[in-house]
């Protein structure tokens, strides 16, 4: 024997894997061969477990430790090769390394809408996304049902199949669990607890577990959205008829608006007066005489004159419309003086109370004395 062959049987054999992809699941072990050395030192540290197949059929599992491979600590290996405690001989055997750890924040959502029956509005359509979390529970029966000889096998390759399970299960859930649209949201964690239920059952004969679902949203479709966030609107205005009065009344309130809005009042008002006048007048067919020709039109009178609104300036603040009568009021308890400046539409600027005809007729007719003085 030669020193390297003398050298190479004294090296003892360090099985062991280091994972930083984090989102590896199954790695196989590489040997030239697949030859292992009897007494073969095996480390499976935390969060993973080891699975020893053998000419095809699955063998031992290594949970996490430190492992010498001998007949003791392989009885499956040492049934199948019918080993006796004098063996000392390399085998051949392949190490499919399982991480165990958990698998966080992986995404789920529907698709496709989901149609359910509403008990208030009837048929609706949801969608639904979330979060989830997976472990391999049973690194064998993992290993033969979905890795099969795969040497590298990833997160990636079967989050597709678990995210249909998921769909499939929420909507079976939502269906059946007569939750309204409306009290979903306060209902998401019972609606994902449920959900976890239906799908451990499935995942199991994986070899997986669903340690967390988690439901972050559902949702209706844009149009019927629309629509509630309008009902919620008329439930915040409550009586739309006083709603209207208020809008009005703060159209009125502007500077400049208000007048503005009053004349047009005033001259639709006498617009539609001055119509009326002319229909009873001339009735259906218009008038006629006695001796059945056409009477003569009678003439209407012209129309009253439009009464002015005037607004009133006092230490740098503007405040009206008022009527003339309201005028007449405010000259009468002092609150309008000659020195008052007034403004009316159409007229160029802000002039003096007594400087204006229209008002200066206020502050020359005075009430009569008081009965008894």
């Amino acid at each position: 024997m030669g020193i390297f062959d003398f050298l190479s049987g004294e090296f003892i054999d360090v099985i062991h894997w280091t994972d930083d992809s984090r989102d590896t699941m199954v790695w196989r072990f590489e040997r030239e061969d697949h030859e292992i050395k009897y007494g073969a030192k095996l480390t499976v540290r935390e969060g993973q477990a080891a699975v020893f197949v053998h000419e095809g059929q699955l063998a031992d599992v290594f949970t996490p430790g430190l492992y010498m491979l001998e007949t003791n600590n392989m009885p499956i290996m040492t049934t199948l090769q019918h080993w006796d405690h004098g063996f000392k001989s390399p085998f051949k055997s392949e190490i499919y390394f399982v991480n165990t750890t958990r698998f966080n924040d992986l995404k789920w959502g529907t698709k496709n809408p989901i149609i359910v029956r509403d008990p208030e509005f009837g048929p609706v359509r949801l969608r639904a996304f979330g979060t989830y979390s997976v472990k391999v529970a049973d690194p064998a029966k993992f290993l033969v049902e979905i890795v099969g000889t795969d040497g590298e096998f990833t997160m990636d390759e079967i989050s597709y199949q678990i995210r249909n399970i998921i769909v499939q299960e929420f909507s079976r859930t939502i269906a059946r669990a007569g939750i309204p649209v409306l009290d979903m949201a306060a209902n998401t964690r019972e609606l994902g607890q449920l959900v976890g239920g239906e799908i451990a059952a499935t995942i199991a004969e994986y070899g997986l577990a669903m340690p967390e679902l988690y439901i972050e949203n559902i949702s209706l479709p844009p149009a019927v959205e629309d629509v509630m966030d309008k009902r919620s609107s008329m439930g915040v205005i409550g009586n739309l008829n006083e709603y209207m009065q208020f809008q009005a009344a703060e159209a009125l309130g502007r500077d400049g608006g208000g007048a503005a809005a009053i004349q047009a009042g005033l001259g639709a008002g006498l617009g539609m007066q001055i119509g009326h006048q002319a229909a009873a007048a001339a009735g259906p067919w218009g008038a006629r005489s006695q001796g059945g020709a056409p009477a003569p039109a009678q003439i209407a009178p012209p129309p009253p004159p439009i009464e002015h609104v005037w607004h009133v300036a006092e230490g740098g603040q503007t405040s009206g419309p008022y009527s003339k009568a309201k005028l007449g009021r405010m000259a009468a308890d002092g609150s309008l003086t000659r020195e008052s400046y007034v403004w009316t539409p159409g007229q160029d600027g802000w002039q003096r109370a007594e400087d204006v005809m229209e008002l200066a007729q206020l502050f020359t007719v005075l009430p009569p004395p008081p009965p008894g003085s």
